[in-house]
């Protein structure tokens, strides 16, 4: 039964942004294989200054995946995500308060007329 997680990714800030997604591609790729996963959501947050020098780095790019994937595939993924060098850091959760996107909220027509009234 496939499990719900969350990963913050920060990867090496001299990275452009095609390479960052080629890597997420490619850890992403792992997790769907064979239908035993499927990717809800990757929010890219930037670059973003560190609190603290990490492998001699001050700045990051972070990037947050949401997937559902089998647990056996976790320690493999893992595994991918350490070695691979543009990754500065990661961490994984399972995230038991998952949302896959949310669905933009149907705009009621009383708040328009206000809206037109006050702008008016």
């Amino acid at each position: 039964m496939p499990r719900r997680y969350e990963t913050v990714y920060i990867f090496d800030s001299a990275l452009e942004e095609p390479a960052v997604n080629e890597k997420l591609e490619k850890f992403h790729a792992l997790l769907t294989r064979e239908g035993k996963g499927t990717i809800s959501n990757v929010a890219h947050w930037g670059k973003r200054t560190l609190a603290y020098t990490v492998k001699k780095k001050e700045t990051g790019y972070y990037v947050v995946a949401q997937f559902e994937a089998a647990p056996d595939l976790l320690p493999e993924y893992e595994r991918l995500v350490k070695l691979d060098e543009g990754v500065l850091r990661f961490l994984v959760v399972v995230n038991e308060g998952f949302q896959a996107k949310p669905e933009p909220a149907p705009v009621i027509a009383a708040e328009v007329d206000e809206l037109e009234e006050e702008e008016a």
